[in-house]
Formats: structure tokens, sequence, C-alpha cells
């Protein structure tokens, strides 16, 4: 099994929804950070959303086992195999994150997975 390389791309708050929805001073997510990069194989990486990460652990479970040298979805969604750009559930203010396949081998403690 591979890692896989998450980077927040980018934070956004969907200014119009917010307004009609969100609670008073709503702002974008506060616990992503544009630029912010995590490594990830079978487990949530330490300080990462965890809605963010039901988002996309299938994501990150298919390029840690060797999806990395396809296309996703027979290439009519992500023109570079190894990738994949997904967001977290939230409507009002989503998070962007690009999945990469690495060649780095995971490091899996199988004492802490049982």
């Amino acid at each position: 099994m591979k890692k896989v390389k998450i980077t927040i791309l980018k934070t956004m708050l969907n200014v119009e929804l917010a307004k009609e929805y969100g609670v008073d001073g709503l702002t974008v997510c506060p616990m992503m950070k544009e630029g912010q990069v995590f490594f990830a194989d079978y487990a949530k990486p330490e300080g990462f959303c965890d809605e963010a990460w039901k988002a996309i652990y299938q994501y990150v479970f298919a390029l840690a086992h060797g999806m990395g040298k396809e296309l996703f979805y027979y290439g009519d969604w992500i023109k570079k195999p190894g990738v994949a750009i997904c967001s977290c559930n939230d409507g009002l203010r989503p998070v962007i994150m690009k999945l990469e396949a690495t060649e780095d081998e995971a490091e899996i403690n199988y004492t802490s997975v049982r």
C-alpha cells in the first residue's frame, strides 16, 4: 500500500447560501488551510477534519491500493493518472482537495489496526 498526498487547494464560502442558511458570522472552514499537506493510507491523518475524511476516504483507499496508474472514471473526470480532485461535504463552506498517489510505502502498524 502506498501513501496518498492530500493538498488543500482552496477553502471557500458560498456567500449566497451562507446568508440564507448559515449562522451569523460564518466564514471559511476554520480547520483546513489552503496549502496544507497531509499524507494518508488506511487511516485519517492527524489534524484532518473528520467530515472531510468521510468525503474522500474511498478515493484515498483506491489511490493507496494502486488506482494511481489509471484514470478515475474512465478518464471523463480527471485527465491525470493518480490524481483526484475532491471536496468535503460542507455545502456552505466547502474545502477543495487534491489527492495524489505517491511511490512512498505506507507504514502500517498491524497491532493498532486490529
